[in-house]
């Protein structure tokens, strides 16, 4: 029987390209039929944005990338539409745009209680379909305990900032594996996959490794 393979992936909450590559990711991994390990790592799009941001996910991303914000809108369409391949219903007009480092603190406290994956799901179907706040402490309780942590324990360390050194560690070691881009994949320790790729390219990989693993026995 073939050993779960680690899957190591950066992303970030605020990354439309992340739900999707996550969907994609999950659809490659079932059609390989190699039994996964996925770990979650902290990665920042855009540090600099406040915790409340005055407009919308739309004008953000106009003054981002310095763009009109009918470029910006068209671009947002064109995700939406990719998204809904994968079956998301993006609402960008509903976003509220904010700050993700408490979010990915949450998401550290999930992976020490064995709820990282449920965690990361609610986060991005928070931010991208239901239009809610995942940047304040009271709205990523809420969210903690949909997702069956405790409550308490959820507020005591996102106030403490209990997460923070593990996020920062994330973070660097992003910088330190040159990634400059998310969702980036990390697949057994080796190969990197970067971006929303097919689910056949995320097949073949896991296969790849699958009988590496199985030719080293």
């Amino acid at each position: 029987m073939t050993d779960a393979v680690k899957i190591d992936v950066w992303s970030d909450v605020a990354c439309p390209w992340c739900y999707i590559g996550k969907r994609k990711f999950e659809a490659g991994a079932a059609a390989s039929g190699v039994p996964v390990e996925v770990e979650y790592h902290s990665f920042e799009l855009s540090p600099d944005t406040p915790v409340d941001f005055e407009g919308s996910a739309i004008e953000f991303l106009s003054g981002h990338k310095g763009i009109p914000v009918e470029q910006a809108k068209a671009m947002t369409d064109q995700v939406s539409a990719i998204a809904a391949e994968v079956g998301l219903d993006y609402h960008y007009d509903d976003i509220r745009h904010t700050k993700t480092l408490l979010a990915h603190e949450l998401l550290h406290l999930a992976k020490s209680r064995g709820r990282q994956l449920e965690t990361a799901e609610a986060l991005f179907k928070a931010y991208f379909v239901d239009g809610r706040h995942v940047g304040h402490v009271d709205d990523l309780v809420a969210l903690a305990e949909s997702v069956g942590l405790d409550g308490a324990e959820a507020r005591a360390a996102l106030e403490d900032h209990r997460f923070a050194g593990d996020v920062q560690a994330d973070l660097a070691q992003a910088v330190a594996y040159g990634i400059r881009g998310v969702p980036f994949f990390v697949i057994d320790g080796r190969y990197g996959v970067s971006g929303a790729q097919a689910p056949e390219v995320f097949a073949g990989a896991l296969a790849q490794v699958a009988a590496e693993q199985a030719a080293a026995r």
